[in-house]
């Protein structure tokens, strides 16, 4: 039961920092490509990375707080639906080199951004 609990409030958490960070880059960018989703995509990458690499095998780390960060914040913060359909909307209004560009760079930088951390760990 606790770990349910855990998770539901890293995704409640993961979700509003999601919710935060599009409010954040509505104002300042205007432009065609889904930044907000991308920024919130590469920061989940990044979040599971960092864990993986420094504090996957912590003891003072126990399931639950893994299963908070990497389950539930993780999974609140990044989203492959809103990344997939905002790229399917870019193509439906002839966007074609925005949703190549997102698809490219969301695919190299936040793979890449894994990659990276998963050979330090090996």
């Amino acid at each position: 039961m606790i770990s349910t609990i855990s998770v539901f409030f890293g995704g409640g958490f993961g979700a509003l920092v999601r919710y935060f960070i599009s409010k954040l880059f509505s104002q300042y960018y205007k432009g065609d490509l889904p930044i907000s989703t991308l920024f919130s995509n590469l920061m989940s990458c990044l979040v599971v990375g960092l864990f993986l690499a420094f504090l996957s095998e912590s003891k003072y780390l126990n399931q639950n707080t893994k299963l908070f960060i990497i389950v539930g914040f993780c999974g609140g913060l990044s989203t492959f639906s809103t990344f997939s359909l905002e790229t399917i909307e870019l193509l439906k209004s002839g966007n074609y080199y925005w949703a190549i560009v997102n698809v490219a760079l969301s695919i190299l930088l936040c793979f890449g951004l894994l990659l990276f951390f998963y050979k330090k760990i090996i």
